[in-house]
């Protein structure tokens, strides 16, 4: 069966998106608002991608933590576009409580603040007082923040060489590395300083901590995932006008005599002006057409990582701060995801543990061992507690592999191929594996597709920014 064909009677251009993560619901709603005639197509029975929610008796599980920033004006567009902006609200100013497990005494509490004062004072008040480094180590650390305010992240040396390399150079000692610079860059990055690219290290504190006083106010979910991601997604995307076929797996990408592009997906062909993969890079390798490419098994060179969530539910309120960070133990970042999750008894924390290469496939027993005690240190209220449920999350391919080198292979939005563009989060945005990443991806895919049919928009980020 053969369906939608290059244009309809109206003489709308037709689109097929690959894809229904992030990027691609980016690239579709996108390219509908421009006026083209646009089928989704996802293989899994919901939209999101790696960003979801499920169902575990009566929680709302999302499969990770997932947080964004001020200066992700990018995701703050995709929310404002598919009406999601305040169920994901930000911090009004940056403040990450940071307990140290391993500090004399017990845990102790520090925090990274920001103040009003412009940049790169606006944490210099917070660098000063943040007492995990000693003052000789703060005083390092403000030396190496100058300096990497003056590094250029799309400069291809950069990308050559580990974050930890420079750190080492710039005189940061392993206790300024694992309070600080991995404590952010581990979350974002998804790799720690040795196995960390600089270019994308760069980008990150440049960007989050360098570029305006409020750019690393955080942002979260303060509802599950799957209602942005997959409910609100899908309603933006029906009132664009786009057909959206979910469990839907495409098969096959040509390419016709008449220059028209053939999707077959399932029983169905589709046909298609213009085709966007928006799928992870070896899904996309397989697609490619031949010569679509000019270094396809570039695409097989990006490495992945993983990221593992903890989840536990205790009987009673054992954390009052909405999220903390954690040093001197194996605990990295723990969230209260109660609320979201619909739990009306007890007290459901989420812990987000990225560069877990190590423990991703650990058993459950295993990683209740081992987190379930450096809970209870970090706090002391868990010890009386009793744990109602304990269960894991793994995503072994959450992000591309964010290594010294990774930047010469991704690939932009472009291909060999007329017609024929690519999307994600693991193409050259300049961004890591993020959800700023994927948008950015999809509106790439989305601007180079109409701009080849004469349709040049305005870009959204101006709009968002």
């Amino acid at each position: 069966m053969s369906t939608g064909t290059g244009a309809d009677a109206t003489g709308a251009r037709h689109a097929v998106v690959v894809g229904g993560g992030i990027a691609g619901v980016t690239t579709a709603l996108r390219l509908a608002d421009a006026g083209l005639r646009v089928t989704l197509l996802e293989g899994r029975p919901r939209l999101g991608g790696l960003a979801f929610s499920f169902r575990r008796g009566d929680l709302t599980v999302d499969n990770g933590q997932h947080v964004y920033l001020r200066c992700c004006t990018a995701y703050r567009w995709f929310l404002d576009r598919i009406g999601g902006a305040d169920l994901a609200p930000l911090q009004d100013r940056l403040d990450v409580p940071v307990l140290d497990a391993a500090a004399p005494g017990g845990p102790r509490l520090g925090r990274l603040r920001r103040s009003a004062l412009p940049v790169p004072l606006h944490l210099a008040g917070g660098l000063a007082r943040y007492p995990h480094l000693s003052l000789a180590e703060r005083a390092s650390v403000a030396r190496a923040a100058l300096a990497l305010s003056r590094l250029d992240p799309a400069d291809p040396a950069l990308d050559g060489i580990d974050f930890a390399t420079w750190l080492g150079r710039h005189g940061q000692s392993p206790r300024a590395v694992a309070a600080l610079w991995d404590l952010v860059g581990v979350a974002t990055l998804n790799a720690r300083a040795p196995q960390a690219s600089m270019g994308l290290a760069a980008m990150v504190f440049r960007t989050g901590l360098l570029s305006d006083p409020g750019a690393a106010d955080i942002g979260w979910a303060r509802v599950p995932l799957g209602d942005l991601h997959d409910t609100l997604a899908r309603k933006a995307l029906d009132e664009a006008g786009v057909r959206t076929e979910l469990s839907t797996r495409v098969r096959e990408i040509t390419r016709g005599t008449d220059g028209r592009w053939h999707v077959s997906a399932g029983a169905a062909r589709l046909d298609a002006d213009v085709v966007v993969l928006a799928v992870p890079q070896r899904e996309t390798h397989a697609l490619l057409p031949e010569g679509a490419l000019e270094h396809p098994d570039r695409l097989l060179g990006i490495g992945t990582a993983p990221i593992l969530n903890v989840h536990v539910l205790y009987d009673r309120r054992v954390l009052r701060r909405p999220f903390f960070a954690a040093l001197g133990t194996p605990v990295q970042w723990v969230f209260d995801r109660t609320e979201a999750a619909g739990v009306t008894e007890g007290q459901y924390l989420a812990l987000s543990q990225s560069a877990v290469r190590d423990e991703i496939d650990d058993p459950v027993a295993v990683l209740r061992e081992r987190y379930l005690p450096e809970l209870e240190k970090l706090l002391p209220a868990a010890r009386g507690a009793r744990v109602r449920d304990f269960f894991v999350t793994r995503e072994r391919t959450a992000t591309f592999a964010p290594e010294p080198g990774v930047g010469r292979l991704r690939p932009g939005a472009h291909t060999c191929a007329p017609g024929l563009y690519l999307a994600g989060a693991w193409t050259a945005t300049g961004w890591p594996a993020t959800m700023e990443g994927a948008v950015r991806s999809g509106f790439s895919a989305a601007d180079a597709a109409l701009s080849a049919l004469g349709r040049r928009q305005e870009h959204p980020i101006e709009e968002a920014a």
